[in-house]
C-alpha cells in the first residue's frame, strides 16, 4: 500500500515560483591526493576533473525545475566568468523567466571546493564574493525589476545567504508585492534581524537561524515552540517550519500546537544545499494546496534525497515517489535500449548519471556500501554486470556462483541501485561510449590497474571516482572461507 503522501507529492501542481535571491556558483575541484608538499605540510592535489553548478536562490530554482514547478528568478550577477556561465546555466532550469541585474563593481560570488575524488572529502574551501549591500544605482535597477518578475506569479520565494541582494528595500518591495498579488511568499531567512522579512507568509529557518533571531538556546521542544510562536507573533506570519537537520521539523502554524515532522534516515553524504531544496519542496506543495504539516513531510522528504548526494542536487517528484511508495517507478532490469531511454528522461530533468560495472558475485556488505558511495555521486545510478560467458572469461570456469538473472535480481531489490544492465563483453566501455555518464565509479583497487572508460569520461566533462573499499570483504574470500568449512567438516563413516 502505498504512503498517504504519495497521492499528494502526484498532485503536485505546476505553478509558476519567483525565487528572488543571492545568486552563488558552487564550483568543485576533484582530483587525487598522493603526497605531502615538500614546500609546506600540506597535501598536494592533483587536478582531474572541475565541475560548476547553481548554488544559492539558483539550488532553489533549479530544485523547483526538477519537482515540476515552472521557476521564476531575480537577482544579481557579476561582470565576470561566473556571471556569464550562471546565466547559460539558470536559462535552461527557468523556464519561468530571468532576471538578471548585472553589476560590474563586485564579484559573482563562487564557492570553490576542492575534494579527494577517492572519498568525495572537502579539502579546502576557497570564496570568492562581496558580502556588502548593494549599490545605490544597482539597488534602484533591483527594484524597478520586481513588478516583471512577480507578473503572473503564483508564490515568492526570498532566499537570503547574506550576500548583499537582500536588502530591506528590496525584500520590502518584494513582499509588499506579493501581497498586493495576493500570492504566498517563503522565506529562508539569514542573520538576527528579521524585521525586513515582517509582513511574509512563511519563514523556513534552520535551528540556528532560529536561535540568532530569538536569542533563545532552543536546547528543546518547549524552546523551539516558544521561539517559533514569537517569530510569527512579531513578524505577522501564517507560519514557521523550523529545520531540525536529522531531528526533523517543527511546523507551528499560527496559534495552533507546534506539530514535529520526523526526518527520513538516509545515508548523508553532504548537506550542502539542503534547505533550497526543502524551501523549494514546501512552496510548491503549499502552492498545491497540500496542508502544511503534510507539505513539511514533503520537504523532509526532498531534502532526505539530496543529503545522500555530492554536492549541492536536486530531487525529482519522482524521487520522492519512489522513496515513499517503496515502488520503482520504472523496471530496474533493463536492455541497452530500454536503458538509452530511461537516462535520456533523466536527462531532461537535469539528472546527473553515474556508472559502475562488475561481477557481483555473491553479494557482500562491501558491494552493499561502494553501491551507495557510488549513488551519492548523482542523481541515477547505472549498475553494468558481465553476464555469465563474461565472467567464466574473466574469472575461470568455476565462476560465477549464481547465474546473471539471480544477480541482476538481487542488484534491482537494492535501495541505491537505478538501473541494471548485462554486458557481455570483455569490458563495458561499448555501454560507457553510449551512454556518455557524467561520473564513473570504480573502487580504489583499480587505481594501479586503470579504469577502464576513463578518458572517454573526461573527454565530454565528466569525472571518474574512486570509491573506498571495506577491508577483507571480497567475492574471492567469501568463496575460499565456504570452501575451507566445507573441507574442515566432519564426515560420516
Amino acid at each position: 500500500m502505498l504512503d498517504p503522501l504519495a497521492p499528494l507529492i502526484r498532485r503536485l501542481g505546476r505553478p509558476r515560483i519567483l525565487v528572488a535571491g543571492d545568486l552563488i556558483v558552487d564550483h568543485y575541484v576533484f582530483g587525487d591526493v598522493d603526497r605531502v608538499s615538500p614546500e609546506a605540510p600540506i597535501q598536494v592535489l592533483r587536478v582531474a576533473s572541475e565541475e560548476r553548478r547553481l548554488g544559492g536562490a539558483g539550488n532553489v530554482a533549479h530544485n523547483l525545475h526538477a519537482l515540476g514547478a515552472r521557476p521564476a528568478l531575480l537577482g544579481v550577477v557579476g561582470a565576470d566568468s561566473a556571471g556569464e556561465w550562471l546565466t547559460r546555466a539558470l536559462s535552461d532550469v527557468v523556464p519561468g523567466g530571468v532576471h538578471l541585474v548585472s553589476t560590474p563593481n563586485r564579484p559573482t560570488t563562487e564557492k570553490t571546493r576542492f575534494l579527494s575524488r577517492a572519498r568525495s572529502q572537502q579539502l579546502l574551501r576557497v570564496d570568492r564574493e562581496e558580502p556588502a549591500p548593494l549599490a545605490a544605482a544597482i539597488e534602484a535597477r533591483a527594484v524597478e525589476a520586481i513588478d516583471d518578475a512577480l507578473e503572473d506569479a503564483d508564490a515568492l520565494i526570498v532566499s537570503d545567504y547574506g550576500k548583499g541582494f537582500l536588502g530591506p528595500r528590496v525584500v520590502g518591495r518584494l513582499i509588499a508585492g506579493a501581497r498586493r498579488r495576493r500570492i504566498p511568499t517563503f522565506v529562508d531567512p539569514k542573520g538576527a534581524d528579521w524585521s525586513r522579512y515582517r509582513g511574509a507568509t512563511w519563514a523556513m529557518p534552520n535551528r540556528a537561524e532560529a536561535a540568532a533571531a530569538t536569542g533563545l538556546a532552543l536546547r528543546d521542544d518547549a524552546e523551539l515552540e516558544r521561539a517559533a510562536a514569537r517569530l510569527v507573533a512579531e513578524l505577522g506570519l501564517e507560519g514557521i517550519v523550523v529545520t531540525l537537520g536529522p531531528d526533523g521539523m517543527l511546523v507551528k502554524r499560527g496559534n495552533a500546537p507546534a506539530v514535529r515532522v520526523p526526518s527520513v534516515f538516509r545515508p548523508v553524504y553532504d548537506v550542502t544545499g539542503a534547505g533550497d531544496t526543502a524551501i523549494a519542496a514546501f512552496a510548491l506543495s503549499i502552492t498545491s494546496g497540500v496542508e502544511p504539516v503534510a507539505a513539511a513531510s514533503i520537504a523532509s522528504l526532498a531534502a532526505s534525497v539530496v543529503v545522500g548526494k555530492v554536492g549541492t542536487a536536486t530531487a525529482s517528484r519522482e524521487e520522492l515517489v519512489d522513496l515513499v511508495s517503496g515502488a520503482p517507478r520504472e523496471p530496474k532490469i533493463v536492455t541497452a535500449i530500454e536503458l538509452r531511454r530511461a537516462i535520456e528522461a533523466r536527462r531532461r530533468l537535469g539528472q546527473r548519471v553515474v556508472f559502475t560495472n562488475g561481477c557481483f558475485d555473491l553479494l557482500h556488505a562491501g558491494h552493499v556500501g561502494f553501491l551507495r558511495f557510488a549513488r551519492a555521486q548523482g542523481d541515477a545510478l547505472v549498475v553494468a554486470v558481465n553476464d555469465d560467458r563474461s565472467v567464466r572469461r574473466n574469472k575461470g570456469s568455476l565462476r560465477p556462483v549464481q547465474p546473471l538473472s539471480d544477480r541482476m535480481e538481487i542488484l534491482a531489490s537494492l535501495e541505491p541501485v537505478d538501473f541494471v544492465v548485462a554486458f557481455g563483453e570483455k569490458t563495458p566501455l561499448r555501454l560507457i561510449r553510449d551512454l556518455h555518464p557524467d561520473v564513473l565509479v570504480k573502487g580504489e583497487d583499480w587505481r594501479e590497474k586503470g579504469v577502464v572508460g576513463s578518458s572517454e569520461v573526461e573527454s565530454w566533462g565528466g569525472r571518474v571516482v574512486l570509491a573506498p573499499l571495506l577491508a577483507g570483504r571480497s567475492t574471492t574470500r567469501v568463496i575460499e572461507r565456504v570452501m575451507r568449512t566445507r573441507d574442515a567438516r566432519p564426515r560420516c563413516r
